[in-house]
């Protein structure tokens, strides 16, 4: 007995040994901490309306594909219309109070769909509306979340951070479709929407005891527009954030095309179930595990632009094999190896994409610069949405998927072609950030 004790003791304490944590790992701040951890409870709630919106929109309300577009389009739409005066207004206020007050509002505006339900209001142009208020507070408390990250994190290590954020929010993507088919299918798809409000108000309540240092320049009465030129500027004079903006972008772009037609192809092609298609989802969460897990590493082995690039291939290439995939188990299976490697090349590509964008930009800029590159890489996902659901409707559900894994592969291959993304194999110092007033003179003038 007292040998098996020894025993116990030594494997539980090879066990702590593997999970612990390095001394310089980020989990071991604080602050970070916090952070981290809002992001997991809200991921977790996220899965729940990832599935129950679309589901509610498909099973419940019968959309056509073309309605499925226009529910996503108008989720995209307040990005392209309210993102350059939101980064605007974010550089001149703290961003902490912006992403707290964000995850509130979101959290009511989630609840009113199972509230709008049980009222007998629910209908396509209550979710259209919806999407459009979930759509806006993202743009600007989105932002203010990608700033805050660079205020608690050194800019040395923002790959690091954000695959550590990608992690929490693939633990969730692992654990949390299984979970949200269970409750769709145990309360339905719109009640469920309800853990997400819960989960919102959660994270909130955890962002609340941050504590962040931010130092404000003073607005200067009357120089609205012209800051807004400055964000625009900077983002067009960084040979960079240009390649950024064009092949993410175009990667949004063929997503979006096959975002509004997978549910539809899964549940009316394939004949999955609202729980089948949940668990299918864990296929999501692996593939962003694994990325996670790897990303860092990778990006340091062969550096963030052809890490990126590398993702392009991925993404697309789960697309295209859905688009060929048999019905009955097989076809399940494509749907869930698409979403897997989704995962996979979505985590390649936005870790990079989002500590290149950052490292590259003066503190003073960044809520500018970080709404004008949502602004740019957003814009094609509306028509993105628009034509997969025209595609889906009048030419057949695989037309939609193909045309996005086809667009995908040819983003890769001709992203490998353009040097100023393919030779980034570190990440670059931020641009000298000049006098305020003058910068903001020279930059309005295009004389930089």
């Amino acid at each position: 007995m007292c040998a098996m004790s020894v025993t116990l003791t030594t494997l539980l304490s090879r066990a702590r040994a593997r999970v612990r944590l390095a001394p310089d790992d980020l989990l071991r701040d604080r602050v970070y901490r916090r952070l981290w951890t809002s992001i997991l409870i809200s991921s977790l709630g996220g899965q729940v309306t990832m599935l129950a919106l679309p589901l509610t929109a498909a099973v419940l309300l019968h959309a056509s594909p073309t309605q499925m577009g226009w529910l996503t389009a108008m989720e995209i739409a307040p990005f392209v219309l309210f993102s350059l005066p939101g980064g605007v207004w974010l550089d001149r206020v703290r961003k902490l109070p912006v992403y707290i007050g964000g995850e509130t509002v979101l959290a009511f505006a989630v609840a009113s769909v199972p509230l709008a339900w049980w009222a007998g209001w629910l209908t396509m142009g209550w979710l259209y509306a919806v999407g459009f208020f979930i759509g806006t507070v993202y743009t600007v408390a989105g932002s203010a979340a990608q700033v805050v990250l660079t205020q608690v994190v050194p800019r040395s290590r923002l790959v690091e951070a954000h695959a550590k954020n990608s992690l929490a929010s693939s633990g969730a993507e692992v654990a949390g479709p299984g979970v949200a088919g269970a409750l769709i299918r145990l309360l339905g798809a719109p009640v469920a929407l309800l853990v997400d409000a819960c989960a919102l108000l959660g994270s909130a309540l955890i962002l609340r005891g941050v504590r962040v240092t931010e130092t404000l320049a003073p607005p200067v009465a009357g120089r609205f527009w012209t800051d807004l030129k400055v964000g625009l500027r900077f983002v067009v004079h960084q040979r960079l954030l240009v390649a950024l903006a064009v092949c993410v972008g175009a990667l949004q772009l063929c997503h979006h095309a096959a975002l509004v037609v997978q549910i539809l192809f899964a549940t009316r092609v394939l004949g999955m179930s609202e729980q089948a298609v949940g668990l299918s989802y864990v296929g999501l969460g692996i593939g962003t595990v694994g990325a996670s897990l790897l990303g860092d590493r990778i990006s340091r082995r062969i550096g963030p632009g052809p890490c990126m690039v590398a993702g392009f291939a991925v993404a697309g290439s789960g697309w295209a094999i859905l688009s060929l995939a048999p019905v009955g188990p097989w076809g399940v299976a494509a749907f869930a190896l698409m979403l897997c490697l989704f995962g996979v090349g979505a985590v390649m590509v936005f870790i990079n994409f989002l500590a290149l964008r950052q490292a590259v930009t003066p503190e003073p800029l960044l809520g500018r610069m970080t709404s004008t590159m949502r602004w740019l890489t957003l814009l094609p996902a509306g028509p993105g949405a628009l034509i997969g659901g025209w595609l889906g409707e009048h030419v057949g559900l695989r037309a939609a998927l193909g045309f996005a894994g086809g667009g995908a592969l040819l983003l890769g291959a001709l992203a490998w072609q353009w040097r100023t993304l393919r030779d980034v194999r570190s990440l670059p110092s931020a641009a000298p950030a000049a006098a305020p007033g003058r910068a903001a003179e020279a930059l309005a003038e295009g004389t930089v």
